[in-house]
């Protein structure tokens, strides 16, 4: 993980979550008091975001040590300990939330990449994300799809062209949409387009593209139309995959399957802390 980016994100988060302070904790505990605790597992799944303990804790000036069970992409099952920690109250119970939000998050994107990868059960097939992702949080959520089993689609605007619908409909065709692209792009620059018929991929491969997006197609259709694109181009499908029909593109030729919903309506994996209240002290 990008230590650099989550730190930000965290002092971020914690400068909008404690305000002032936290008058709570720190109205009932002192600066001396200590404890341990436990972060627990309530459902089983695949583990990202571990990182984000130490990197929380860190932020505060009383000091917690972090004893890591488990690493970032390791299974976990229900009712198994995490992690183990120890040092002041005021720090376990203020960092508690955003711990929380932060590794359950991760952690669901990272089981569902998991499941999918798992259901699909082609290899030759590779699972991505998009840029479906929430504000200050994309370069986390891809790190978790990562730690699932997933690769990453490209991170910024900037990263690879792609020439969706609405660019094709404003330049006029597909073919003065990479025309036009060609002219002001770097030969490092590859340039993706997004088709829906049978028409519109005969044409992308006539101007060159280089990757050929398959926009809501059925496996049949997929199959269909990877038969006319030449082994050069990569085909990636997307567009109304989930769980329950993932299975059926299995050996249908594509390169990727790219899922919006893998970071954008993910289920967050459920997580627990811990206070061991008879060792405040």
């Amino acid at each position: 993980m990008n230590l650099h980016l989550l730190q930000n994100v965290v002092h971020e988060a914690l400068t909008e979550d404690l305000g002032m302070g936290d008058i709570t904790t720190n109205g009932i505990f002192s600066e001396t008091d200590t404890a341990t605790g436990t972060f627990t597992a309530k459902a089983s799944g695949v583990l990202a975001g571990l990182d984000v303990l130490n990197v929380v804790y860190n932020e505060f000036r009383n000091p917690v040590s972090v004893e890591l069970l488990k690493q970032d992409g390791d299974t976990v099952s229900k009712g198994e300990v995490i992690a183990k920690v120890s040092g002041s109250v005021r720090t376990l119970l203020s960092g508690e939330r955003l711990i929380l939000n932060l590794i359950q998050h991760m952690s669901g994107i990272a089981t569902s990449t998991s499941r999918v990868v798992q259901l699909l059960d082609d290899p030759s097939i590779s699972v991505t994300d998009t840029r479906k992702t929430l504000p200050g949080l994309r370069g986390l959520q891809k790190y978790a799809v990562l730690c699932g089993g997933g690769k990453n689609h490209r991170f910024r605007l900037d990263d690879g062209a792609m020439i969706k619908d609405n660019h094709i409909k404003a330049a006029g065709s597909i073919t003065k949409a990479v025309e036009q692209l060609r002219k002001v792009s770097g030969h490092m620059v590859k340039i993706e387009v997004e088709t829906e018929t049978r028409e519109q991929v005969l044409e992308a491969v006539q101007a060159g593209a280089d990757v050929i997006m398959l926009d809501n197609r059925s496996p049949a259709e997929v199959k269909e139309f990877v038969s006319i694109i030449p082994d050069g181009i990569v085909v990636e499908v997307s567009g109304g995959i989930t769980p329950d029909n993932i299975s059926g593109y299995k050996g249908c030729g594509a390169d990727i399957i790219s899922l919006g919903w893998l970071t954008h309506s993910v289920k967050a994996l459920d997580i627990s802390f811990n206070l061991n209240i008879q060792e405040v002290r």
